[in-house]
């Protein structure tokens, strides 16, 4: 998998976001997940297999291109890593740029992803990509329901 064994779990995360959501590098889903590793919090009620990844990923990248993630703080416990991401890219419709920010919490196993819980700000995503309207979060928090025509 890789030739480093003294990797940091922030290393580790780090090529895990730079190698499949800023590559494409579908394969390494396979090389660093556990065929029992589940990915949740990432969409609410539902666990992502390790299969489940490479459609996620393939949505995902067809609506942002040029996908960067950053973290903005990381804590290390024994197997255990928390970060805070920001992620840039672009509008994959008309390049315009996009800013999101979540929280990841990975257990290792070695060098592999053993447990996933994650949020990402979809809300602020969808918003950004026009699929939601502007300011859709403060008009939901004063009772009013988004129409769809």
């Amino acid at each position: 998998m890789y030739e480093n064994t003294n990797l940091t779990k922030a290393d580790l995360l780090q090529y895990w976001f730079d190698e499949i959501w800023s590559k494409g590098n579908l394969d390494v889903i396979d090389e660093m997940l556990g065929p029992e590793t589940i990915a949740n919090g990432l969409i609410p009620s539902f666990s992502l297999l390790p299969a489940d990844y490479h459609d996620l990923v393939l949505a995902l990248r067809s609506l942002v291109k040029d996908i960067n993630v950053g973290f903005t703080h990381t804590l290390e416990q024994d197997d255990w890593i928390a970060v805070r991401t920001v992620i840039n890219g672009n509008r994959a419709d008309n390049d315009k740029p996009i800013q999101i920010f979540g929280q990841i919490f990975v257990r290792f196993d070695g060098q592999r992803l053993a447990e996933i819980y994650s949020h990402v700000n979809f809300f602020s995503l969808f918003e950004q990509l026009g699929q939601l309207p502007p300011d859709a979060l403060p008009i939901c928090l004063t009772g009013q329901r988004l129409q769809w025509t």
